[in-house]
């Protein structure tokens, strides 16, 4: 009987809403010359990583390139456009913020900063149609470009239920043999 009720309790438990908090999503792109529109021929590479939260509608982000075969002269996140769609308007610029880094004149380097991001700006980079790109002396309009792509970071209440769940039912295969 009591394995009955502790099944009955977990299966509750995973059913009933959790109480609303904010998501977090991690956000990332990889970044070269062939995904510039037209593509560029450079041996230029670069990474971004970052957080999104959907509350504070908050954006992070640190990267780094290397090997441009131009000087560094900007950096933005664009949108919206898919992935291979040509150049979009300038949705973040990755050096206005007081707290933004990002270095000029060097073809490598590390950048961060960060951003509060407008609801329609947050549909778009969740739907995937965010790219980064860093512009240099060489190509003006962008060297090497880096399509962002945005995962949910599961919560940590979630990974709790269903680890409590996975526990429950141990106990109950284990009492049943």
């Amino acid at each position: 009987m009591r394995a009955r009720h502790l099944v009955a309790g977990t299966i509750l438990g995973l059913l009933l809403p959790i109480s609303a908090t904010a998501l977090s999503y991690t956000i990332s792109a990889l970044h070269d010359g062939l995904q510039e529109t037209p593509p560029v021929a450079t041996p230029g590479t670069g990474t971004l990583t970052g957080t999104y939260d959907d509350v504070t509608n908050l954006l992070t982000w640190t990267g780094s390139f290397s090997d441009l075969i131009g000087t560094s002269t900007d950096a933005h996140f664009h949108g919206p456009a898919a992935v291979g769609a040509g150049p979009a308007g300038v949705t973040v610029a990755t050096n206005a913020g007081s707290g933004d880094v990002f270095p000029l004149g060097v073809t490598s380097g590390n950048f961060s900063g960060d951003a509060t991001i407008t609801q329609q700006q947050e549909a778009d980079l969740l739907a995937g149609l965010w790219y980064h790109n860093i512009h240099s002396t060489f190509r003006t309009g962008g060297e090497i470009r880096g399509q962002v792509t945005a995962q949910l970071v599961p919560e940590p209440s979630t990974a709790g239920l269903v680890a409590f769940a996975l526990v429950g039912l141990a106990v109950i295969r284990r009492r049943a043999a």
